[in-house]
């Protein structure tokens, strides 16, 4: 049943089912859960980015709001926008081969004193990001868990992380018109958000 203009909506959590006004702090701590779970991954080593590590991450991010969906691929065909993401039931194997594909990348990355290093890691990233979002993977949270991702990437080079700024009215209509773009094969757009982030975020260190 579609939810008409104005009706507050309702999810089924570990939490009884709740309107969106009790969801969204629930959320936040969420995102605080899964950023502290990365800090203390990073803390203990490099991050492996495998089917199982983010799994991992989304459960201890959401799995104890959602507990049928926390670090679980999804098991439905979903419509996202205008953006039809693949079958559910080649999921896991496309987040194989796109775990794979990253690590190859980071493999052929220029060292951190080579001038091209910088393009290529925001290439890297923007690549990164668009791809997760494409794909899909899990209900919910893949935006949260795909600016995630970014993150584990700059965390594992020793460089500081990034917020991408999407909250906003303006900075979430950059960011969508990026990510269409991206579908076209175009991730100009993506890489400027992720240009910007990063030079705001060595400001910051300044």
């Amino acid at each position: 049943m579609s939810r008409r203009p104005g009706e507050t909506s309702y999810r089924d959590t570990a939490f009884g089912i709740i309107p969106r006004s009790k969801l969204i702090p629930l959320e936040i701590e969420g995102i605080k859960r899964a950023w502290d779970f990365v800090l203390e991954m990073h803390a203990a080593g490099r991050i492996s980015i495998t089917l199982d590590s983010l799994r991992e991450i989304h459960r201890v991010g959401f799995g104890w709001i959602f507990p049928d969906l926390g670090g679980r691929f999804r098991t439905v065909d979903v419509e996202v926008s205008d953006h039809k993401p693949p079958k559910f039931f080649i999921v896991p194997q496309l987040m194989l081969d796109f775990c794979r594909d990253i690590e190859e990348r980071l493999r052929h990355l220029p060292s951190i004193e080579n001038p091209d290093f910088l393009g290529a890691l925001i290439t890297l990233l923007a690549w990164a990001h668009h791809r997760f979002l494409w794909i899909h993977p899990f209900q919910d949270y893949n935006g949260r868990m795909a600016r995630l991702l970014i993150n584990i990437i700059l965390l594992n080079l020793d460089l500081p992380p990034v917020e991408l700024k999407v909250e906003t009215k303006s900075g979430r209509h950059r960011y969508i018109q990026a990510l269409q773009a991206g579908d076209n094969g175009d991730y100009r757009l993506l890489e400027r958000i992720i240009k910007r982030a990063i030079a705001e975020s060595v400001a910051g260190l300044r």
